[in-house]
């Protein structure tokens, strides 16, 4: 272990990255590497909910994947991987959406969010 703080995050691959993407959160994943241990993934799995198009969702993945690295995203110093390659994921969501309840939800704002834009 570095001792270094742990950062962990990803982007969704339901479309090519954008102006937004680049500067809501990859070019800050770019310039966190050196001061984090950066574990920066593909959320393939989030994006199921708004692309089932096997074929889009693979290609958009690894586009992501292009993208992440065209902007300075170092191999060498970040973990970059894909969600749907770690079965924790899918585990975890199985123990929560058992252990969360509506009213939990209904508090969350990325929960609300989705529901008021559907």
């Amino acid at each position: 272990m570095s001792g270094k703080k742990i950062l962990l995050s990803g982007v969704k691959p339901t479309g090519r990255p954008h102006i937004g993407n680049y500067f809501g959160a990859m070019k800050q994943f770019v310039d966190l590497q050196d001061s984090y241990e950066s574990r920066i993934f593909v959320a393939n799995l989030h994006a199921l909910t708004t692309l089932q198009d096997k074929g889009e969702l693979e290609s958009n993945t690894h586009e992501v994947v292009l993208d992440y690295l065209a902007i300075g995203l170092d191999p060498m110093k970040t973990t970059l991987y894909y969600q749907s390659d770690v079965p924790h994921v899918t585990e975890l969501t199985w123990i929560f959406n058992c252990l969360t309840t509506v009213p939990y939800l209904e508090r969350a704002h990325a929960y609300k969010d989705a529901v008021t834009n559907g």
